[in-house]
C-alpha cells in the first residue's frame, strides 16, 4: 500500500507540473503574438524617448523658411525646450539612421550617399546674379573648426569652398581639430586632404579647447586680408565670397555675414532661407526678426545690405587687422556660446558696423542635438555673465529681473575686458539700445500680441529717422 501511495503522489505531482508548464507556454505565446502585431509602435516609442533625451534645438539654428517677427514678452523668462518630434517621417527601423542622429544630429545615411561634393541650387536673388565685383579684392582666410564632426559633411564644406571660391581671393583654408576622437578624422582626412595641398592647413590641439579658443589658433595662423569663420557643416554656394570682401574693402570697420540657408537635417535638402536680421531678447537668446520694409527698397531693392543688431556667429567676415584692434574673442569665455553677442555689441559700440549681405549664401546644416547639455549650459551661462558685466552697464539689471539666479554666480576676471572697452573708446550700451535696436528697449514693457512702437527719444538710428513717417512712433 505505501509503494501504491507514493506511485500516486509521484504521477499527481508529474500531472501537475506539465499542466503548469503547458499554462506557462500558451500565455507566453500569446504575450508574443500581441507583441509581434505592433513592434514598430513599441520600438518607434521607445527610440523617440532616447532621441528626445539627446536632442535639443539651439536658438542660433538658421532660419526656417516661414520667419515670423520674434518679439521679446512676457514670458521670455521662462526656458524654452522644444522637442524634436520624428514620430511622423523619421524612419526607427534603420539603426544607421538612429546612431546617426545619436551622434552627429542628422541623417548620416544620406550625408555618405551625397560623398565628397556636391551641386546646390542658386538661391540668390536674380539682381544679384547681375552685380559685379571689383578685380582687385582683398585675400580671404577661411577658419573652420570641428570636434567629432562627421567626415562627409566636414569634406563637403571644405570641396564646396574650393569649388566656388577663385583661388585668387582664396588665400589659405584653416582647418583647427578641437582633440577629435572619431578615427575618420585622423589618418583618412589627412590622406584626403592631399588633393588641395597649398591651400589646406591643418592644426591639431593637445587639449579640448573649445569653439571660442580654437577659433582663436586658427586666427593666430592667419595670412589672409580678411578672416571668414564658417562652422563645419557648410555648403557655400555660387559668388558667396565676393560681396563679402567687397563690402569689406569699402569699409574696414565693417563686419558682413551672409544669409544663411536651411540644410534639412533629416534630407540634406538645400533650402533657401528669406532675408532676416539678427536680434536678442533680455535672456541674451539670439532670435531672427524680419527685416523692415525700407531696407529691402530703392534701387537696390533685396540686394541691399541689412543693418543686423546681433550676428548668429558661426559664419561671418572680418578684416584681420581689425579683428585683432577689437580684441578678438574674450579667451576666458569656455567652450561656445555668448560669443556671438559680445562681438556683435563690441562691433556697434566701438565703431564698426554689422550687415547682412543678401548676395552672398552659405547653407547650413541645423542639427538636432547637443552632447554634453549641461557642460554647454553652464559654459553659455557663464559666457553671457561676463558680457552682461563688461558691456550692459545698468541694463544688466533687465537680466537678472529675469534670472535672479545669475547675480550668484562667478563669472571669472574680467578686468582685461573692461580696460580694453575703455582703451576702444566704446560708447554705453543705451547709445546701442536709441540707435541700433530700440525694440529691445521697448520690449521691457511690451506684451505678447502688442504693436511695436520705438522710443522716441534722444539719438537715435539714422535709417528710422529716415522713415519714421512710414512708422508708428511713441513717447516713453
Amino acid at each position: 500500500m505505501r509503494n501504491v501511495g507514493i506511485q500516486c503522489f509521484f504521477c499527481g505531482s508529474l500531472t501537475f507540473g506539465i499542466c503548469t508548464a503547458l499554462l506557462f507556454l500558451c500565455f507566453h505565446y500569446n504575450q508574443v503574438s500581441k507583441w509581434q502585431e505592433q513592434p514598430r509602435e513599441v520600438n518607434a516609442a521607445l527610440l523617440d524617448e532616447k532621441l528626445q533625451q539627446h536632442i535639443s534645438r539651439g536658438s542660433r539654428k538658421t532660419p526656417t523658411s516661414h520667419v515670423r517677427v520674434q518679439r521679446p514678452h512676457k514670458d521670455e523668462t521662462k526656458e524654452q525646450r522644444p522637442l524634436l518630434k520624428l514620430n511622423k517621417d523619421f524612419n526607427y527601423t534603420d539603426l544607421e539612421v538612429v546612431h546617426g542622429f545619436l551622434k552627429y544630429g542628422f541623417n548620416v545615411v544620406i550625408s555618405k550617399s551625397l560623398g565628397n561634393e556636391r551641386h546646390v541650387p542658386d538661391t540668390r536673388n536674380k539682381m544679384c546674379r547681375k552685380k559685379h565685383y571689383p578685380a582687385r579684392l582683398p585675400t580671404a582666410s577661411i577658419i573652420i573648426c570641428f570636434h567629432n564632426e562627421e567626415f562627409n559633411a566636414l569634406f563637403r564644406t571644405v570641396s564646396s569652398v574650393m569649388m566656388l571660391t577663385p583661388h585668387r581671393i582664396l588665400e589659405e583654408i584653416i582647418l583647427v581639430d578641437d582633440m577629435s576622437e572619431f578615427d575618420d578624422l585622423k589618418e583618412k582626412l589627412d590622406y584626403h586632404l592631399e588633393i588641395f595641398r597649398g591651400k589646406i592647413k591643418l592644426i591639431r590641439t593637445n587639449k579640448r579647447e573649445g569653439l571660442i579658443r580654437a577659433r582663436l589658433i586658427g586666427a593666430s595662423r592667419a595670412s589672409g586680408d580678411v578672416l571668414v569663420f564658417l562652422d563645419s557643416h557648410c555648403e557655400v554656394n555660387k559668388v558667396w565670397l565676393e560681396p563679402l570682401l567687397a563690402a569689406i574693402r569699402e569699409d574696414h570697420r565693417m563686419v558682413v555675414c551672409p544669409v544663411i540657408d536651411v540644410i534639412d537635417s533629416r534630407t540634406l535638402e538645400y533650402q533657401p532661407s528669406p532675408l532676416v536680421r539678427g536680434t536678442f531678447n533680455w535672456n541674451l537668446q539670439f532670435k531672427w526678426d524680419t527685416v523692415f520694409p525700407y531696407e529691402v527698397e530703392g534701387l537696390e531693392g533685396p540686394t541691399r545690405p541689412i543693418r543686423s543688431p546681433a550676428m548668429a556667429g558661426g559664419i561671418f567676415a572680418m578684416k584681420r587687422h581689425y579683428f585683432n584692434e577689437l580684441g578678438q574673442y574674450d579667451k576666458d569665455m569656455n567652450f561656445w556660446g555668448g560669443e556671438n553677442l559680445e562681438l556683435s555689441l563690441r562691433i556697434w559700440m566701438c565703431g564698426g558696423q554689422l550687415f547682412i549681405l543678401p548676395c552672398s549664401r552659405v547653407g547650413h546644416i541645423n542639427k538636432e542635438h547637443i552632447v554634453n547639455r549641461t557642460g554647454v549650459t553652464r559654459a553659455v551661462t557663464y559666457n553671457n555673465l561676463r558680457l552682461v558685466h563688461v558691456w550692459l552697464g545698468e541694463y544688466k539689471e533687465q537680466v537678472f529681473l529675469r534670472r535672479p539666479r545669475l547675480r550668484s554666480i562667478p563669472y571669472g576676471n574680467i578686468s582685461e575686458r573692461v580696460e580694453l572697452r575703455k582703451q576702444l573708446g566704446c560708447k554705453s550700451f543705451q547709445w546701442y539700445l536709441e540707435t541700433v535696436f530700440p525694440e529691445l528697449e521697448d520690449s521691457k514693457n511690451s506684451s505678447k500680441g502688442k504693436q511695436i512702437i520705438f522710443i522716441y527719444k534722444g539719438l537715435k538710428s539714422p535709417l528710422l529717422l529716415q522713415h519714421k513717417e512710414k512708422y508708428k512712433f511713441g513717447t516713453s
